[in-house]
């Protein structure tokens, strides 16, 4: 689906008129008025902005401390990324590097809405290698510019996070240097920002004219990455709420097209296995923001798409059809349908209802200036800076 035709009104999160629209397509009519449930489409899409994010992570081993940091705080960066008025479509993307010798050079996740498979792929990265100075930044970088599918609309906010505590080797022959990499990216239109981790004065040199060449922001943070950990008392209950918000996906399509999206539903299986309470409620909250729907249901979940007036109903088969509802007749699918949607609206609006509290009681436990010298506060205070040019705008204070 082309992200930027996803609706401003994502089904069952944005407009609390969806699911009884969907509800009262299954009775057939309101107020006298006889309603189509398959073909009335009921929501107008239109056009958001959209923000690209690229993270260039040193997972060498003196990083292991920041890396658990961008893990388990990813989801709270991404909810300030989306958070933007308007809401964005977003994706983000992540190059792992270390350097020669090591296991790998670099590693690439290119540009994806799925924020679930960016959680996982943190997870998996385990910080080893390094330990003899510099790596290998400038082959990061050129990868983040040039092997990563960046939009070729100048109205997107394109941004690179450089995030390191070692220099880039600057004598392998016949390698781009960060000079040339930085008009390339320049060109491209995308921002290179510099997070130093730790306090190497050669590193803050480079990474400070990195940004300076590119017109991005120098900051520094310690080795562990003065990332905000905090724990609610509505983190269990908005854990729990998110799981049941999964389960109401109905995934449709193709034998290859729900294999695919099964995937997906492996790696949201792990992260619920796996993931502390917090964390799932920090990705709970971004599921209820636009961008985070992209990533909630993919392309192909019924429910959604019917809401939207995506798909009709009636115009797939029954192979294409999510398992539960294959031999069922056309009515019960579409109370199935507005059974799924109700139920998946009242769990929205929970998590919404406790997300702010969760909200809430985080602001009065941590002091203002806490957060601005924490590594979300200062990629939010970036991202609310340079993403205003393009028409961007963003609250004075990040999620977390």
């Amino acid at each position: 689906m082309n992200i930027t035709m996803k609706s401003v009104l994502m089904a069952g999160f944005l407009s609390a008129g969806t699911a009884a629209a969907i509800a009262m397509n299954y009775s057939g009519q309101t107020g006298g008025v006889q309603v189509d449930p398959v073909h009335t489409p009921l929501i107008v899409e239109q056009e958001r902005p959209q923000v690209e994010a690229v993270f260039v992570l040193d997972t060498t081993s003196s990083m292991s401390g920041l890396i658990d940091a961008a893990k388990n705080n990813i989801w709270s960066i991404a909810s300030s990324m989306a958070s933007a008025d308007p809401q964005p479509d977003m994706r983000m993307g992540l190059v792992a590097f270390r350097d020669r010798g090591d296991a790998y050079v670099t590693k690439v996740l290119d540009l994806s809405q799925d924020m679930d498979a960016m959680y996982m792929s943190l997870s998996d990265f385990k910080a080893q290698g390094g330990g003899d100075g510099p790596e290998s930044v400038n082959a990061a970088l050129h990868a983040a510019v040039n092997n990563v599918s960046w939009s070729q609309d100048s109205n997107t906010y394109k941004v690179i996070f450089l995030v390191g505590d070692a220099p880039p080797h600057m004598d392998y022959a016949g390698e781009p240097q960060y000079p040339e990499i930085v008009q390339q990216a320049r060109a491209k239109g995308i921002v290179i920002n510099c997070i130093q981790a730790g306090n190497q004065s050669n590193t803050r040199q480079i990474w400070q004219q990195i940004a300076t060449l590119n017109q991005g922001e120098f900051f520094q943070v310690e080795q562990s990455g003065n990332a905000v950990a905090v724990t609610t008392p509505f983190d269990e209950k908005i854990a729990a709420l998110s799981r049941a918000l999964d389960q109401t996906k109905l995934y449709y399509g193709s034998k290859e097209q729900r294999q695919h999206l099964e995937q997906k539903e492996d790696a949201s299986r792990k992260l619920f296995a796996s993931a502390p309470a917090a964390v799932q409620a920090k990705r709970a909250e971004y599921n209820t923001k636009a961008a985070g729907a992209d990533n909630l249901f993919a392309d192909g979940e019924l429910v959604d798409d019917v809401a939207s007036g995506r798909v009709a109903l009636e115009s797939l088969t029954k192979a294409e059809l999510p398992k539960p509802m294959m031999d069922l007749s056309k009515a019960e699918q579409q109370k199935l349908i507005a059974e799924t949607a109700a139920k998946r609206k009242k769990i929205q609006q929970e998590i919404a209802e406790l997300g702010q509290q969760r909200q809430d009681y985080i602001a009065e436990s941590l002091e203002e200036e806490t957060v601005a010298e924490s590594l979300d506060g200062k990629i939010y205070e970036t991202i609310r800076s340079q993403a205003s040019d393009k028409g961007l705008n963003y609250n004075s204070r990040p999620s977390l």
